[in-house]
This record gives C-alpha cells, structure tokens and sequence, in this order.
C-alpha cells in the first residue's frame, strides 16, 4: 500500500495497471501522490510517502519494482536519487506527468494543466528513461519567469553592486537594487530623468548614461544621493546640467547642449573632492568660477569662451599661492586669446592648451 502527502491510496500491479485512491485515477500526480510499477505478489513489501514533489519536472514520486522484487523499497521524498541499494525516492517541487511508463506496459494517465513553475518541466517520451526518442523534436525551452522585485536582475547583468544595462533599447531607467553601486545604461534610448527613478539610492557611487536621447533631467535626481562620486551624461542633449552632490569626484557632461544658462552659479564651488570637470563640445560661454582646489583635470574644448578673467584660476591676493592640483586644462577649439591674460597662469603648473594669438 502507497500512501501520498494528499491521502490518496493508489496501487498499480504490472499486469493490469490498476489504479485505486481516493482522489480518482489521475488525481494523485498534481497532489503529490505515489506511483508503484511491478508485480505485487512478490515477497517484498513497498510503502512510500510523497510531500508534493517534482519528478522530472512533474509531480509525485515513480518507483520501479520490476517483477517481485525480494526487498524492501521506500520512497521517501528526499533526495531524489536512485540506490543500488534498492531503496529508491524522488522529491521536487509540484507540477504534473504527461506520459507515465509502468513497468512491463505503458499507461497514460489524465492531468489538469497548470501554470508552469520556474525549474519545472514535463516528461513525455516511449521508454522507461522519460526522454525524447531519437528524431522527435525536444521540447521548447520555458519563457523565462520575472519574480516581482528582481525585473532588472533578469533583463540586465547584475554583479556584485554594479548593474549594466547597455545597448537593450531602454526608453527609461529601470527599477534597481537597493544595493546598486555602480549603474551603467549606455547606448540606449533614455529620454528623462525623473527624481524618483533613483529615489533611496543609498550606495550608488557611479551613473553613467552615455550616449541616449536625454532631453531632460530632473532637478532633484541626483541631490538625495549621498554616497554619489561619479556622474557621466555625455552624447546626450541635455541643456542644463542639475544640482549635483557635494561628494562628485567626476562630471562628464561632454557632447550636449549646456549653453550660457545651463549651469548653475558656483555649482563646483563646495565639491570639495571633484578631480574631473569634462564640459567638451557644449555652448558654454564662460568659465565655470569658482572651481575647487582639489580640480585636476578641466576640459572645456570646442565651445564659445571668449575671455578668461586674471582671478579665473589664481589669488589675486595671495601671489603665494599655488594651485599645483590642476595641471589639466583644455581651451582649444574656443574663441579666445590665451595670451591676453598671462597673469591668469602664474600660479598653475602648466599652461592652459589653446590659442596664444
């Protein structure tokens, strides 16, 4: 006698594939029941019990006795490997049998469709084994099942703290992991930053959007993040470059459209930590003064300046004073004389790149 984990009784005999429970023949593969095979006027006795579980994909467990076997077998739900020494269990999780074999003769047996489970699967086949025979089509593999709370995970690569989404024709910033440090969505079709597509972002360190369709970004989307260092928005079509943190150590804003209003006034002045200020290929008209000490690399190619003030990067007031930091500044490609205003340099180590005539 078999018993399953939904009560039900089946008994099955080799010859003629008897089925008896109270759940009603076919009942017992969705509820987790038990299937015997072999002839029961053998010397052995066989008792098994099933938790709803998965065999192969499906549910209930199938123990071949062959034909009076002389030992004692037991399925007990739990690993769900064959022994040689004639015990024998399966587990799984729940779903349902197609196709079973008996063993001597082949019986099918009715299930209810259910919705497929992540893992789970079917059997279907002509022999004992439970796989396709050879020439017939091997079944389609499941769509891939989204969990709710882990879209991006799935959609994107996730490793570690860093989540890249590049090239995958996003048109917004998907929802992502609380622990997200680094986020990549490169080369995608992002139109908008809202404020609340990076919302409690607690750890992330780096965003970099290079290379979408970014008209607009809102003004608060960055400001709540406090661990923030790295900011790169290049080959976009932003206009105005948003409040930013104090904690920036780099801004790319290369290759947009920030004009003469696009930043606001003294907007670098308490980053006391930014290295890298990249401003290349935009309408900017002016040098963006006050910039912090620590600046080390400035890089204003190719837009309208005009004129540089003496005080742009040096201390009138102070001609003790070095700014040693910044050894890094591009002005090429500008409308502007760099030798008119020498005493601009005296206390850099270097001098800035661009026109001298």
């Amino acid at each position: 006698m078999v018993s399953g984990a939904s009560g039900d009784v089946i008994l099955i005999s080799g010859d003629s594939q008897e089925l008896v429970g109270s759940g009603g023949s076919g009942e017992f593969l969705k509820s987790g029941g038990l299937l015997i095979s072999g002839d029961p006027s053998g010397s052995g006795d066989t008792m098994g019990s099933a938790a709803s579980g998965d065999f192969s994909g499906g549910s209930g467990i199938i123990i071949d006795l062959g034909s009076g076997g002389s030992g004692d077998q037991s399925g007990s739900g739990s690993s769900g490997d064959f022994s040689a020494s004639g015990e024998s269990g399966s587990s799984g999780s729940s779903g349902d049998f197609g196709i079973i074999l008996i063993s001597g003769e082949e019986g099918l047996l009715p299930t209810t469709p259910e919705t497929p489970q992540e893992g789970a699967g079917t059997v279907e086949g002509s022999g004992s084994s439970g796989l396709p025979e050879p020439g017939e089509p091997d079944e389609p593999d499941e769509p891939v099942v989204v969990r709710p709370g882990m879209p991006t995970c799935l959609l994107c690569t996730c490793l570690g703290g860093s989540v890249y989404c590049d090239d995958l024709r996003l048109d917004s910033v998907p929802p992502l992991p609380k622990d997200t440090t680094h986020f990549y969505a490169r080369y995608n079709r992002i139109t908008k930053i809202n404020k609340s597509d990076f919302a409690s972002m607690n750890k992330l360190k780096r965003i970099d959007l290079t290379a979408n369709e970014i008209t607009s970004i809102d003004e608060k989307a960055f400001v709540g993040l406090p661990e923030l260092e790295e900011l790169v928005i290049r080959e976009n079509h932003v206009s105005q470059l948003p409040a930013l943190p104090e904690t920036m150590t780099l801004i790319d804003g290369s290759h947009n459209n920030i004009g003469t209003k696009g930043i606001h006034k003294e907007a670098f002045k308490d980053m006391t930590s930014l290295l890298y200020l990249y401003l290349t290929d935009n309408h900017i008209d002016y040098i963006p003064v006050p910039l912090p000490d620590s600046l080390r690399s400035l890089h204003l190619q190719r837009n309208n300046i005009q004129m540089m003030h003496e005080d742009t990067f040096c201390n009138l007031k102070d001609f003790n004073y070095i700014r040693n930091a910044l050894e890094d500044i591009r002005l090429d490609g500008n409308p502007i004389n760099l030798s008119r205003t020498p005493q601009a340099y005296v206390c850099l180590p270097r001098i800035p790149i661009g026109d001298l005539i």
